[in-house]
């Protein structure tokens, strides 16, 4: 029997490199694609010999070109942190929208079915609590974060553009703070900000008073939703996420503890457009997925601060 060919782009990326280890391992064949401005050859090279996968360096804001079947298009190209998307706000709308239209043309060419992974961003700093699917959303379109929010709306807007015109099979998961190893150091998220400062004897640095509050899903569960919505039969935007609640400073003292740090903690100007609050509701996910996270905040973190550990 064929196997099942699988094109991820952003594949060499923190998320993208989890995908590509599980899908091999489940029998898939599967396309990298990764122009890596902030993907590592570090995530895949041990992927580089198995006859199951394939990498090309490609820039997906260019026309796609892959030979023979595809089945899956797990569009994932993205500059997801605060760090990259400040430096490069172009880019970053370019991915979401020229790179989402290409990947959406490659799945319709290949007859494949489409998954685009959107963002908890699109929320805003969102005015309802927690964050349902059915919510539009509280975005500041010409602030700092706008390129990525945007980009992320678009995509999502296209995706079912393509779903309604040209009958694509697409998906859409929405993507709330997700964590793990093969995080980048300075990516300017708060989980290997922390962790970095933290091995290091560095201060902390909370932004403003620490009373933000984030929701963490480690990167086995998250990896475990997407593997899901892949397969079961549902167009509109899904959740994906833990909806355990934690402020930023409930998250820093964790971190200090586990990492068995003496490090302090220093406070430092909230950033522009900072969302006050970022919880997930999962029904949806778990009604049409029958998902929900399993791994508690304590433990991923203690895997993800021995990954940081070794890998620093």
């Amino acid at each position: 029997m064929r196997k099942k060919t699988v094109a991820i782009t952003g594949g060499a990326g923190f998320i993208g490199s989890h995908l590509c280890d599980r899908l091999i391992a489940a029998g898939f064949k599967v396309v990298c694609m990764d122009n890596f401005i902030t993907g590592a050859m570090d995530n895949i090279i041990h992927l580089l010999k198995d006859k199951n996968f394939c990498l090309l360096k490609h820039n997906v804001t260019r026309y796609i070109k892959i030979e023979g079947k595809v089945d899956y298009v797990l569009h994932l190209a993205s500059l997801a942190s605060p760090e990259d998307y400040l430096l490069y706000p172009i880019q970053t709308l370019k991915v979401g929208s020229l790179g989402t239209h290409n990947a959406l043309g490659l799945a319709k060419e290949k007859k494949a079915r489409f998954l685009l992974t959107s963002t908890s961003e699109v929320y805003g700093d969102p005015l309802v609590h927690p964050q349902r699917e059915s919510y539009w959303g509280h975005v500041n379109c010409v602030g700092v974060r706008g390129c990525y929010d945007e980009s992320k709306r678009f995509a999502e807007a296209i995706t079912m553009a393509y779903h309604r015109v040209h009958a694509v099979d697409t998906r859409i998961v929405r993507i709330f703070n997700t964590y793990g190893p093969r995080m980048r150091v300075h990516d300017g998220r708060v989980v290997p900000n922390f962790i970095d400062q933290a091995l290091h004897g560095k201060p902390l640095s909370v932004y403003g008073k620490g009373t933000q509050t984030r929701s963490f899903c480690y990167i086995d569960d998250l990896v475990e939703g997407i593997i899901r919505l892949m397969q079961v039969g549902y167009a509109l935007p899904v959740n994906l996420g833990n909806p355990d609640e934690f402020t930023i400073m409930e998250l820093a003292r964790l971190i200090l503890s586990l990492a068995r740090s003496e490090s302090k903690i220093i406070y430092k100007p909230l950033p522009e457009d900072d969302p006050r609050q970022r919880q997930p509701d999962i029904a949806l996910a778990r009604q049409k997925l029958k998902w929900s996270p399993s791994i508690p905040l304590k433990t991923g973190l203690s895997k993800t601060i021995a990954w940081f550990r070794q890998n620093l």
